[in-house]
């Protein structure tokens, strides 16, 4: 696993699957989206860049510093990607972690949008891969975060025994999940994001994040964009 965007260029990432997290909240968000009823996301990493994309008939959704951004359709709490928004439409979204962790890891062979709540989505299509895995955690501005390791941690506890340890940070992040995983609001409580999410007051948002396989969505990068290879028709 990788602790931080920033540490990518130590990581060789040809024939590898990587896996983006941004627990807080922008993977788990897009994760609902699709789970909505979304046709394809498109993350960028600047605010301009996104915008441009409401004249190809995308809603358009932004967040920075943990606030919905002026101008924008919609901002990052899963809450706001409800069917009668999302359903059948194309969303572009720039957040401050999450979109750049995802295109950061474009060289990949894979690069696959994961979070608590698609979990065993996300574990099954490791294992029918066969690629090594690498967890991109997006972090917060470059340094570590605890909520985006305690993911990662999940992924390597259910893939134990089909993968091998490459590194001490996915035996570090596992031991966290497990010392974590009984109570993981209450093991955040006093993690950095949590505070700055808390101080906004979306605390439902914290709670909805951290639910387990809610969801079988599995969004993956296709040349310029996320689409859901799971995809089933919204009822």
């Amino acid at each position: 696993m990788c602790f931080s965007p920033e540490l990518l260029h130590l990581y060789n990432l040809k024939g590898k699957a990587v896996v983006a997290v941004d627990i807080l909240r922008a993977t788990s968000t897009m994760v609902t989206a699709f789970a909505n009823g979304a046709t394809q996301i498109f993350p960028v990493m600047e605010l301009e860049e996104c915008k441009a994309y409401a004249s190809h008939n995308c809603l358009t959704a932004a967040e920075r510093e943990g606030v919905k951004a002026e101008g924008f359709d919609l901002g990052n709490s899963p809450f706001s990607y409800t069917p009668e928004v999302v359903n059948g439409k194309a969303v572009a979204i720039t957040t401050t972690n999450g979109t750049r962790a995802i295109r950061l890891s474009e060289q990949a062979d894979e690069v696959i949008v994961g979070a608590f709540l698609n979990l065993e989505a996300v574990v099954q299509y490791l294992k029918k891969l066969g690629l090594d895995v690498l967890v991109v955690c997006a972090g917060w501005k470059g340094n570590f975060n605890l909520e985006d390791t305690l993911f990662a941690g999940a992924v390597v506890d259910r893939l134990a025994g089909s993968f091998e340890l490459e590194n001490d940070a996915a035996l570090a992040s596992q031991h966290l999940y497990l010392e974590a995983k009984s109570n993981l609001l209450g093991f955040l409580r006093r993690s950095s994001h949590v505070g700055r999410l808390e101080h906004l007051e979306i605390h439902k948002d914290i709670e909805f994040c951290l639910q387990h396989d809610v969801f079988d969505v599995l969004p993956v990068w296709k040349q310029d964009r996320l689409v859901d290879v799971l995809a089933q028709p919204v009822v």
